[in-house]
């Protein structure tokens, strides 16, 4: 795991990163952007995931939608995108000896858009969002619902779809008042990774992205921390099962708590024999699964644990959670447990090294904020970690007043859901939560 990326900055400032694999039999384009909803106003929230959809709709280049697909489907393609709250991409597939097709294609997309179609766009992402709220039209996602509870007041409390009223709202000229700000050379990564020559992808991204003006990267606001916890917020939802989410705020992933944070992720949910799928589904069967995860920006961190079960369990399934939590809080985790957790970090990473798009995100898409690491140097971070060390991190974040619970589903469990988290055994911690 000791190759590294080849990283060169054109005339205009555009970052391109090249990734190259030759024992790899295909290749992937991808182009990353740091705009998503956190550079958004609640006047314009969904302006990001919009554009997103237009661009899709031709360029100047590319006017009819059917031809600019088949071209890049032609050559082993397939024309994708993802808006996301702090960055977008959009990306595709391609046979290593065709990356000019996708490259043309994805350049003149992102720098001559049309912007047409707004009208039919709008409906197709106004059905997009129903999936995030009930038909009262009240938001039941977890994930939008714990974002506006750890982050009031500030952009990453946005919807990345934005909410209704907004989509409706939204005019052309926000739509592309948004574009000339955020689609400029210092705020765009162009990436390939597979069987590529960093002087060909150089040429290449050169020539597709000439139109692309100058421009500087995007900033964002830091995130501040709400009141001490815990918090607790359900919505009732007549649905079979209820749905919840326990989050607490953590650090971006170039703090140094974070590979003692990882290796947590990872002794919680990394296969049946990691604690909570074993404790909750493997040996009570309180629920059908459980997960738990990281989910980082440049400035802040998220580790979350989610599930979902019958109402009358909900709150047996929290409280089991927290349960394991506290346990590795009180006591260092033992050493084959340990080197189990850092063996299949190691051996997950070194997986990476076939996949071209874990590759284009874990270059390019890093690269939008800050420089990253190689795969090395992150399984040595995670590899030096002692078992005290870990310990310490979840002392230090698994904590009462660092605790988010939200839940949606039937009102029944409600009661007995509140008190098990206000009762979360837990400990007990003043201090703020360091940032990165």
């Amino acid at each position: 795991m000791s190759f590294k990326p080849f990283r060169d900055v054109l005339p205009s400032g555009l970052r391109v990163v090249t990734v190259e694999t030759p024992h790899l039999h295909t290749s992937l384009l991808a182009v990353y952007v740091r705009t998503g909803s956190r550079h958004e106003t609640p006047g314009n929230n969904g302006v990001s995931h919009f554009l997103e959809h237009l661009f899709f709709r031709g360029s100047e280049g590319w006017p009819d939608t059917v031809k600019m697909n088949a071209a890049v489907e032609e050559v082993g393609g397939n024309l994708n995108g993802a808006t996301t709250r702090d960055h977008g991409y959009y990306y595709t597939p391609l046979h290593p000896s065709h990356l000019r097709v996708g490259m043309d294609v994805i350049g003149d997309m992102l720098t001559r858009p049309r912007l047409t179609d707004m009208e039919v766009e709008r409906q197709i992402i106004l059905e997009e969002m129903l999936d995030e709220v009930d038909d009262k039209g009240r938001d039941i996602d977890l994930d939008n619902l714990s974002k506006r509870l750890l982050f009031p007041d500030h952009p990453l409390s946005l919807k990345i779809a934005g909410t209704s009223d907004s989509v409706k709202a939204l005019t052309h000229d926000q739509v592309r008042e948004h574009f000339l700000r955020h689609y400029v050379a210092g705020n765009l990564v162009v990436t390939a990774a597979g069987r590529v020559r960093h002087s060909e992808v150089m040429a290449l991204a050169e020539r597709a992205f000439a139109h692309l003006p100058r421009g500087e990267a995007s900033t964002e606001a830091p995130p501040p921390l709400i009141g001490p916890g815990p918090h607790f917020h359900f919505v009732t939802h007549d649905e079979s099962q209820t749905e919840f989410k326990l989050t607490f705020r953590v650090v971006p992933e170039q703090h140094e708590d974070y590979p003692a944070l990882q290796i947590l992720r990872r002794l919680l949910d990394d296969g049946l024999s990691s604690r909570l799928p074993f404790e909750i589904v493997e040996k009570r069967g309180l629920a059908y699964s459980v997960s738990a995860g990281l989910d980082t920006y440049h400035d802040t961190g998220l580790f979350e644990i989610e599930a979902a079960s019958a109402p009358e369990k909900a709150s047996q399934v929290v409280a089991e959670s927290l349960r394991v939590l506290g346990a590795l809080c009180d006591e260092e985790v033992g050493a084959e447990e340990l080197n189990r957790a850092k063996r299949r970090h190691r051996m997950l990473l070194e997986f990476s090294q076939d996949s071209p798009g874990e590759l284009a995100g874990w270059f390019g898409g890093t690269e939008l904020f800050r420089t990253p690491e190689t795969f090395s140097h992150r399984a040595d971070l995670v590899d030096r970690q002692t078992a005290a060390q870990v310990r310490d991190a979840a002392r230090r974040y698994f904590t009462r007043e660092n605790l988010l619970v939200v839940a949606v589903g039937q009102k029944k469990g409600q009661k007995a859901l509140e008190k098990v988290v206000a009762e979360a055994a837990l400990p007990s911690s003043v201090s703020a939560v360091p940032r990165g």
